[in-house]
């Protein structure tokens, strides 16, 4: 199958005390780290071109431009979605959110 524009892919984890912030060079802080939801959000990409490239293909970020606008605590789930907006030979674009129970 080929990639077109259209392709989502979702993903969903609970935030835990191995991806806190306390991991992440944050101490004291028990929430959610912006590392791990970037991590969620490439994966939900990855999610949403699997079944679509050639064999031995794979997707890597290169360019991501989030905002962090609210802290999840430890043991909220999170959603992550990934939604194909452009196809550009090898360049693939996605638009990214992320929901944990409360907010996005």
């Amino acid at each position: 199958m080929a990639l077109e524009k259209g392709l989502v892919g979702e993903v969903e984890h609970e935030a835990t005390p191995e991806t806190s912030a306390c991991n992440y060079a944050n101490p004291g802080v028990d929430v959610l780290a912006t590392p791990v939801v970037v991590a969620w959000i490439e994966e939900a990409a990855m999610q949403a071109t699997q079944g679509h490239l050639e064999k031995g293909q794979t997707t890597v970020g290169t360019v991501v431009n989030i905002k962090h606008m609210a802290a999840t605590p430890l043991g909220m789930k999170v959603k992550a979605r990934a939604h194909l907006k452009e196809v550009d030979g090898r360049r693939l674009v996605f638009a990214v959110e992320a929901f944990d129970e409360m907010e996005k």
